[in-house]
């Protein structure tokens, strides 16, 4: 039941592999007026093998792989738009990289749009065959508001799969709430069902499966008993940590050319110095400095910590540019080199906040549990928190990337942080 989402995705994915070929095949026919012959194929499959691969890869940054964009983003537009980028990355392998040589060039247009047709169009029937497919009927026990609403988020996202019903007595599958297996009655029923040939599911696990988050409001401290047993994980944190320094000590290298310019500009557009340092909470609660370039005016929080608005005055011109294109936090490799912070993990907040939102949100402080990064699983899938209900809502990714620590996510989070940058969503 929990794997209907990622047989869509694979569905998804398969049928994308297929129609790229397909699309390779219909470009060669329509260019040379006829079926490719051996020679002709074997010039372009594996050029196109790495060109179709790289799109693969475009797709998912793009979330054209979320089942939550299927039905709004499954207009040709957004494909379009994601197509267009992928063959200008294509061109570039094309003209830049030695034995791709490929011509006519137009032969990576024609596919381009061949290719975002048919996607489409593969996508749109996907929609209509997920809505008019029969779904697993299933059932929500309990009346509480979390129930409630992520029972109307499935009811009014049909393309996870799922039917929702009024009553369990016709449902494949009963999801419930921790607090609903206290309840002796409630089990008894419980057990019943199971011999009826009907599924039980918790209500934390399908709510995670389907949303990529950990319902703070609904776990308890039982919760982590049970699922963070194996916190410490030793070999991946070790080759974790190695990828880091390597990737780090790669970074130094572009860091250390533009630096001089970055500086020079920071200076020349306003009062202050370069970098600018600040406290931060990391693993187990430990205090560091994080090094940024400085992007706000001088003594910006004179009158105390606060979090940066949308469009913050204290903000300079420069500042803001190097916001949006994460240039700031590049001084940050030093930290990455000290052990302090990692590339992927939950983003470190100030103690003048973590005091605060650790009194008001339940679990704030578990999120320490692991080494903070420079973008997580929270950055990619939520704008710029500056409030305690955006940190609330924030802190369901975070506990999700605590409990799911692979390199999968790992690699998942970093592409989905490209499109972050691509779109400037820095603040």
């Amino acid at each position: 039941m929990i794997k209907t989402n990622r047989s869509i995705k694979t569905i998804l994915f398969i049928g994308d592999v297929l129609l790229l070929f397909w699309s390779l095949l219909a470009t060669l026919s329509l260019r040379y007026w006829g079926l490719p012959g051996s020679v002709l194929w074997e010039n372009h499959k594996w050029p196109f093998f790495f060109v179709n691969a790289l799109w693969i890869v475009i797709f998912y940054i793009a979330g054209l792989y979320d089942l939550g964009k299927i039905t709004p983003n499954s207009k040709i537009l957004y494909i379009f738009k994601t197509m267009l980028v992928a063959a200008g990355v294509a061109v570039l392998m094309f003209y830049f990289v030695p034995n791709f040589n490929i011509t006519p060039k137009t032969n990576l247009l024609i596919d381009a749009v061949i290719a975002s047709i048919t996607i489409w169009l593969w996508r749109k029937a996907i929609k209509k065959f997920i809505l008019k497919s029969s779904k697993i009927k299933i059932f929500f026990i309990g009346e509480t508001k979390e129930v409630s609403e992520f029972a109307d988020f499935v009811k009014d996202n049909p393309q996870f799969g799922y039917k929702v019903l009024d009553s369990a007595s016709h449902a494949d599958v009963i999801v419930t709430p921790a607090n609903a297996r206290q309840d002796g009655e409630i089990i008894t029923t419980l057990y019943d069902m199971i011999l009826k040939g009907k599924t039980i599911v918790d209500f934390d696990r399908f709510y995670e499966s389907i949303t990529g988050k950990i319902p703070v409001s609904t776990i308890n401290k039982v919760w982590f008993l049970e699922n963070l047993i194996e916190i410490n994980k030793q070999k991946f944190e070790i080759i974790k940590r190695w990828l880091d320094v390597m990737l780090a000590i790669i970074l130094f290298i572009p860091y250390s050319v533009i630096l001089p310019f970055v500086a020079t500009l920071i200076k020349l557009t306003s009062k202050g110095d370069i970098f600018y340092k600040q406290k931060r909470i990391g693993k187990n609660n430990k205090t560091f400095e994080i090094i940024k370039f400085r992007t706000m005016l001088n003594n910006a929080e004179k009158n105390g910590a606060v979090w940066a608005d949308k469009n913050d005055k204290r903000i300079t011109f420069f500042g803001n540019i190097l916001r949006k294109t994460r240039i700031d936090e590049l001084p940050q490799l030093c930290n990455v080199l000290n052990g302090e912070l990692s590339f992927i993990g939950p983003r470190p907040e100030r103690p003048e906040f973590i005091k605060d939102l650790t009194e008001k949100i339940p679990h704030y402080s578990m999120r320490h549990l692991v080494k903070p990064g420079l973008s997580g699983w929270a950055q990619v899938n939520y704008p710029y928190g500056a409030s305690v209900d955006d940190a609330n809502k924030k802190l369901q990714y975070d506990l999700y990337y605590v409990k799911n620590r692979s390199f999968a996510l790992e690699l998942s989070i970093a592409l989905k942080t490209i499109l972050t940058l691509l779109k400037r969503e820095g603040r």
